[in-house]
């Protein structure tokens, strides 16, 4: 697949090559921009039938029989050759796109019945798939990055440093265009935009706070973990006015959801920002910070007024990424905390603040910050190297997470995709689920580390059924590997992140990650991590080998 999509940058032009790239993984734009087609599956069909000249039945009945609008629209396409452009096609996405107002929607039921009309049978295959989000190519951006290093040097000897610039940047179809245009030369000053979201950095884990110290250095800043949204906050000018983004792990644009910081994010005293942070809820009566689970429920879409007031948010910053027009990636860390603090202490204190830190040199002082943040009701600390630059969309020792596990058997929650279902017996047919398979990342394949059967309490297997009845689809996604006798009754669609905690990781001849789970429960879904970000394989193996170190 990387040799395929390095052959079609090779032989694309670097006029229409960043469309491309967004077409190609069934988009318009990045996904924060929110540009979509907004088009459903039922109204797919009357466009398919209005394309063909084929009655609405007869589509019907023939999209039950395939159970793909692609396979449709390869049949009822007259074979005909195109002389369409890839920039024609778009271009005619991108209107029917931004179409609004009053009768939006039967303009865009025309334009695209002409669209799919003008396609040879092979195109429409694929352009009718791009509007209800199932083009199924079976690749992600990281596959984007490793084919752009197979177009320049015919391997992947450049993919980090292709890699760091589209974490400064995750416009992929930017990166592209750059490097097609000019090489590594094309990226190599790109640097952080307000308004383009930045790849969070990750924290790394270890076993004690001993090797924390031993690894990170003597002298060490300890802030507070949040269990909360991370918050990327973007500000800057706008035709006079002062802009405010906020972008969440994944990179999705959340500023409608959260009114109340965007709000107090305009208070900051700044020309342009990009900050770091996360977001929790908290009780006003008593300002204790709620669990997750009630600080997720101000993720929504609708009813944002009442969430604001049931479920007030602080967002508490702990890094400064650009300042002003200037980057400041490459500061050491303890630079940018100096900078961040002088911003926030001409800020009106409110809902946006300043993540307190401690400066300490033993494992004592580190544990005692541990147990005062825990007590808080908050997640651990993390432990951040004070001269280590900002490492965008990176994990490694310039951060570590202490977590109330860390010294007791497995050191971290485990973060897992929802492969699929088992039906429920008994008191659990009543769920509709029974059991379900989870799994680890490996590159662009997921596999299988736990069948996890209990754990949750009656509400959340009710809750899980109810997520899974929108994501089930008729066959094993192509990423998952499964063995035979593991095989769920329904297969779930490569979308719902759960965080699982256990007792110990042991080997397994059965799972094909060659790890498994031992005694796993159900802590909380992770609406806010996309299935990319789930544990890897590698990480999971790590932490098998953390939980067999002797604490002193």
């Amino acid at each position: 697949m990387t040799n395929v999509l390095a052959d079609l940058f090779k032989r694309s032009d670097a006029s229409e090559i960043d469309k491309i790239t967004y077409l190609i993984s069934g988009t318009l734009a990045p996904s924060y921009e929110g540009l979509v087609l907004n088009i459903a599956e039922r109204t797919m069909l009357k466009i398919i039938s209005r394309a063909y000249g084929v009655d609405l039945v007869k589509v019907r009945a023939f999209y039950k029989e395939k159970g793909d609008l692609g396979d449709v629209c390869f049949v009822m396409a007259k074979h005909k050759a195109s002389n369409l452009s890839v920039s024609n096609v778009y271009e005619r996405l991108l209107r029917i796109a931004q179409e609004e107002g009053f009768g939006s929607q039967e303009r865009k039921i025309e334009q695209m019945s002409k669209i799919l009309a003008d396609l040879d049978p092979l195109s429409a295959k694929y352009v009718a798939r791009i509007p209800v989000g199932r083009l199924r190519l079976g690749f992600s951006d990281m596959t984007i990055l490793d084919a752009l290093s197979y177009m320049l040097k015919g391997d992947k000897s450049i993919r980090k440093e292709i890699e760091a610039s589209y974490n400064v940047n995750v416009d992929i179809g930017k990166i592209v265009k750059a490097v097609k245009e000019k090489g590594l030369r094309g990226i190599s000053r790109i640097e952080p935009v307000p308004g383009t979201p930045i790849r969070p950095s990750l924290c790394e884990r270890l076993p004690s706070a001993e090797k924390i110290l031993e690894k990170v250095g003597k002298q060490v800043a300890v802030e507070p973990k949040f269990d909360g949204f991370r918050c990327g906050l973007h500000i800057w000018m706008e035709g006079g006015k002062k802009v405010v983004r906020i972008f969440s792990r994944n990179l999705e644009n959340t500023t409608a959801m959260f009114p109340d910081l965007a709000l107090a994010a305009k208070n900051i005293k700044v020309k342009s920002a990009i900050l770091d942070g996360e977001a929790i809820a908290y009780d006003v009566k008593t300002d204790k910070f709620l669990p997750f689970q009630e600080t997720a429920q101000r993720k929504r879409k609708y009813n944002i007024e009442e969430a604001v007031k049931k479920f007030p948010l602080k967002l508490f910053v702990f890094d400064i990424l650009y300042k002003d027009g200037k980057s400041l990636l490459g500061l050491p860390f303890k630079k940018r905390r100096e900078i961040l603090v002088n911003i926030l202490k001409n800020t009106k204190q409110g809902t946006v603040l300043l993540t307190k830190q401690n400066i300490v040199t033993d494992a004592d002082s580190v544990r005692n910050l541990v147990s005062l943040y825990l007590k808080e009701g908050l997640e651990g600390a993390v432990i951040k190297k004070i001269d280590a630059f900002y490492k965008a969309g990176g994990r490694g020792y310039h951060w570590v997470k202490y977590k109330k596990t860390t010294e007791k058997g497995v050191a971290d929650t485990i973060d897992c995709l929802v492969m699929g279902i088992y039906r429920g017996r008994g008191k659990r047919a009543g769920f509709g689920v029974g059991a379900f398979l989870v799994g680890v990342q490996e590159g662009n394949k997921y596999k299988t580390t736990s069948k996890i059967g209990t754990g949750l309490s009656d509400e959340q297997w009710k809750e899980l059924d109810a997520r899974v009845k929108r994501l089930e689809v008729g066959n094993k996604p192509k990423e998952y590997e499964v063995e035979k006798n593991l095989e769920p009754d329904i297969w779930v669609k490569p979308s719902l992140v759960v965080e699982i905690l256990a007792d110990e990781i042991s080997r397994s001849p059965i799972h094909t990650a060659g790890l498994a789970l031992r005694f796993p429960r159900l802590i909380k879904f992770r609406d806010e991590k996309n299935p990319d970000q789930t544990t890897s394989v590698g990480e999971l193996t790590n932490l098998y080998g953390m939980q067999k170190t002797l604490v002193q």
